[in-house]
């Protein structure tokens, strides 16, 4: 879900903010009605119907740039149209090509427009030989018809929020206040930026570029975009891996209340690691210690807001940031060591925020409200907040309160329910916060054809390519390259971290994982 950015997170949305313009093509009317739902079947182009041309600016020429024009709504083909804007790494080997992989990053509001850009330093050769590598931003989403609510604060994009009996007027009067706004920015639009259309959109895609089926490399909200395909168009898929999965029975209200589920058990771990390197880190002798220790800083930032080199945390921020750098233990434990600093009035370094763009904000409500209904009345949210808050004191206040959700309207289309033999691997680290181990025993339940590879000690969010296990990657790159799943679902160790790696040494927190309060980022 909230992936923690990675170095090759931030290339992609660094390079996918150039947004460069790139020319259109528009699919027909029988393109256009075969994507529009399942059972409905219209044979590939001979070729691709795309035109491709060179990105400009600093993006490599091996890289190319395409638009295709989809249906804004699916119920009317040939009526209103929107822009998704594509990009192509072809092939390394013609000779070995197999077809095309598709990726999605997650969020839901992640740029996937040059993410094949960012991935080509660290998929193995031989994934790149056999595929044209194929980046796209899904509807709504940055270069893809972006959507707009209007919002200019960080405060007005802070998403989850701590539940307070004092603030929580204030609280519903924001989460009113944004869907009202968001609706008023272009409610036509909004309505249909949903997954079940991302995923209509990814079949006018697989028939633009002239494939009869596509492979698809899919994390965090990812996974989800992509069993949404396996359902709508299971003779369309080809070898599908989708890594860090969502539970497709929780979306969406239900998987953030799975953060705070996790959040618990990652803190009781994080605390019995941290007393076990007292020498180190002088945080406490026994988990007991250290636990005691957080809840006081807590308390004290609650009173008076830390100064973290000039950025200011009060106690629910202090509970937010430890809440996802717990699964790296060493980062979480130098980052308590400056919170215990920064109490006593000490100076310490600046700790990174993140604040999302209006864009960001937009796309991730369109698709977490569009997609299934929410509770309308406030009070639920209440109960749920004041009952989570003692259940799950880390975080669970936040993820139940009151959210723009509960003003947006009735989605257009019911969610999807997934329920398939279609073969896919699932790939999750057992110690994930963001999409916890049970989340994705939940999508491998609604996947009954997949298989599902745990890597035993895998901490944080995301697997693939990203030197967590050998082991996992080595059966992931078998799949892609042959199409053949494991008879049976496996169970891989983690890698020792490398040398100076984060999950063994304590970066300063400029260099720590920014906040982010989207899925799959």
């Amino acid at each position: 879900m909230l992936l923690r950015q990675r170095a090759t997170s931030k290339i992609a949305l660094g390079v996918a903010a150039l947004l460069l313009p790139t020319l259109l093509s528009t699919p027909t009317a029988a393109m256009a009605a075969a994507a529009a739902g399942p059972g409905s079947s219209v044979a590939a182009p001979a070729t691709s119907s795309l035109t491709w041309q060179g990105c400009g600016g600093d993006i490599p020429d091996t890289v190319e740039c395409a638009t295709l024009k989809v249906p804004l709504d699916y119920r009317e083909p040939g009526g209103k149209k929107i822009a998704v804007s594509l990009s192509r790494i072809k092939a390394a080997d013609p000779a070995e090509r197999h077809g095309v992989l598709l990726f999605n990053p997650g969020g839901p509001s992640n740029s996937g427009l040059f993410y094949p850009l960012a991935l080509s330093g660290l998929l193995p050769q031989s994934v790149k030989d056999r595929y044209d590598l194929i980046g796209f931003d899904p509807r709504g989403v940055g270069a893809s018809s972006p959507l707009a609510c209007g919002t200019t604060t960080a405060d007005e994009r802070l998403t989850y929020r701590p539940y307070r009996d004092a603030t929580f007027a204030k609280d519903v009067a924001w989460a009113r206040d944004i869907a009202d706004r968001c609706r008023n920015r272009g409610e036509e639009t909004l309505r249909h930026i949903t997954t079940r259309n991302t995923a209509r959109d990814m079949d006018l895609i697989r028939a633009a570029l002239g494939e009869r089926r596509i492979s698809y490399f899919g994390l965090s909200y990812g996974t989800y975009l992509g069993s949404v395909y396996t359902q709508l168009y299971p003779q369309r898929v080809d070898r599908f891996v989708l890594d860090s999965a969502v539970d497709p029975k929780r979306i969406w209200r239900g998987m953030g209340q799975a953060w705070a589920e996790q959040a618990e058990t990652a803190f009781d771990r994080w605390t019995d690691w941290t007393a076990r390197h007292a020498a180190r880190y002088g945080l406490g002798d026994t988990p007991a210690e250290v636990e005691r220790l957080f809840w006081d800083i807590v308390a004290r930032a609650d009173r008076e807001p830390l100064d973290l080199g000039g950025t200011r945390f009060d106690g629910a921020e202090v509970r937010e940031y430890i809440r996802w750098e717990i699964t790296h233990p060493s980062v979480a434990a130098r980052t308590l060591g400056l919170l215990r600093d920064a109490a006593a009035g000490k100076p310490v370094p600046t700790f990174p925020t993140f604040v999302p763009t209006d864009n960001e904000l937009a796309s991730y409500l369109a698709i977490v409200c569009g997609d299934t209904r929410w509770p309308t009345a406030s009070a639920v949210y209440r109960a749920d907040a004041r009952r989570d808050s003692v259940r799950y004191p880390l975080y669970g206040d936040s993820v139940s309160n009151i959210f723009p959700c509960a003003y947006w309207g009735r989605p257009i289309e019911a969610a999807t329910t997934i329920d398939n033999k279609v073969p896919a691997l699932i790939v999750q680290n057992e110690w994930d916060s963001q999409t916890p181990l049970a989340t994705a025993l939940g999508m491998r339940r609604a996947l009954k054809g997949s298989r599902l590879v745990t890597v035993d000690e895998g901490q944080g969010h995301g697997v693939y390519s990203l030197g967590i296990s050998a082991c996992a990657d080595d059966v992931a790159t078998h799949y892609l390259i042959t199409g053949r799943l494991p008879v049976r679902d496996v169970t891989c160790a983690a890698d020792p971290p490398p040398a100076g790696d984060s999950r063994s040494a304590s970066p300063s927190p400029a260099t720590a994982p920014a906040r982010l309060p989207f899925f799959g980022r």
